[in-house]
């Protein structure tokens, strides 16, 4: 069963009392020293290009996909063959395959390799347990670089460039990095410190209408290069009263990020990260439309999943990473060797 991302990691107010923070710090320095060991003790293999890594600093939506979308945008319009390497999270393929959006289900490859073969047709999309050897494999096809999605906390490809995704909507009493605790008693994967230390480079991902980033966010993540994108919507929400849905990391985000496009929202239904679209909750949404006299809504990652006979009846909602400093972002690619 998946359960969703506790709101407490990510609020000031609110948290567990102490008691229950005291019992959840000796499992977080568990998580911390086997991460830091599994690090350690990697033994990474070259696959022969350069590969960036795109990982996150915390559990829970990042953002981290579309920036994987809008970096390998850049490398082709750059000259480059870039191909995307995933675990394909959620799928049953092991691999290495080579995603085919004709032929392959999110059921196969998980959603959001699906979901980047779709939008990114002339970039290869590879899904593989094994990311040594979908690395290895991509190389074989032919690309001169590889961007891998997810995978800071991964040793076993020898990474080029390292780079985190943060979220950075701190509003409403949020803190992204949550107050510094390692799962399960914050969202961090590791200790901050450590996570940073291997990062060539942060990308603060904010919503599309806020202004600045939280300057105590910004001097949380100094050190590496920090690089700012936008999260913007690629069309309008549909018009007229619609039901929201989403399982996603964060699937509060959504709900905001909808209602500051102008969406006519007229219910919300959140989800764990990655859940089924089983009969029962199609059957719930259906209902929870027909009640609201208004159409259903949702992201392109959870639109994927859906069964082929309810993708008429959803409409997508797709976003993309934009950069800021362009400059700062080709400097950074610019890193990368060509063979």
């Amino acid at each position: 069963m998946k359960l969703p991302t506790p709101r407490w990691w990510y609020v000031r107010e609110g948290r567990p009392g102490p008691v229950l923070h005291l019992l959840l710090k000796p499992l977080s320095w568990a998580w911390a020293a086997a991460t830091a060991r599994r690090i350690a003790r990697g033994r990474p293999v070259d696959p022969g290009v350069p590969v960036i890594c795109v990982g996150n600093l915390t559990l829970g939506g990042t953002g981290k996909t579309p920036v994987v979308a809008a970096l390998a945008r850049r490398l082709s319009d750059g000259g480059r063959r870039p191909a995307i390497l995933s675990r394909g999270y959620g799928g049953r393929l092991e691999g290495p395959v080579r995603v085919d959006p004709a032929r392959h289900s999110a059921e196969e490859t998980g959603d959001e390799p699906l979901m980047l073969a779709q939008a990114l047709p002339g970039v290869d999309v590879w899904v593989a347990r094994d990311r040594a050897a979908g690395a290895l494999a991509a190389a074989q096809a032919g690309a001169d670089v590889i961007l891998m999605d997810d995978g800071h906390q991964n040793p076993s490809v020898l990474k080029t460039l390292s780079l985190v995704v943060s979220d950075g909507e701190t509003r409403d009493g949020e803190w992204p990095l949550g107050d510094g605790g390692v799962f399960p008693a914050g969202p961090l994967r590791e200790p901050l410190a450590a996570g940073l230390a291997r990062a060539d480079a942060v990308v603060l991902l904010l919503p599309a209408d806020l202004a600045e980033p939280d300057s105590d966010l910004v001097a949380a993540l100094s050190g590496p290069v920090l690089l700012t994108a936008r999260l913007e919507p690629e069309a309008s929400p549909p018009a007229g009263p619609q039901v929201g849905f989403a399982g996603v990391g964060k699937p509060w985000k959504v709900e905001r990020a909808l209602r500051a496009a102008g969406c006519e929202l007229a219910d919300f239904a959140a989800f764990p990260d990655h859940a089924p679209w089983t009969p029962a909750r199609l059957k719930a949404l259906e209902a929870l439309a027909a009640a609201h006299n208004a159409g259903l809504l949702t992201t392109t990652k959870d639109w994927v999943r859906l069964p082929p006979d309810w993708r008429a009846r959803v409409t997508a909602w797709p976003v993309r990473a934009v950069f800021g400093d362009t400059a700062a972002l080709d400097a950074l690619l610019g890193r990368l060797p060509r063979r």
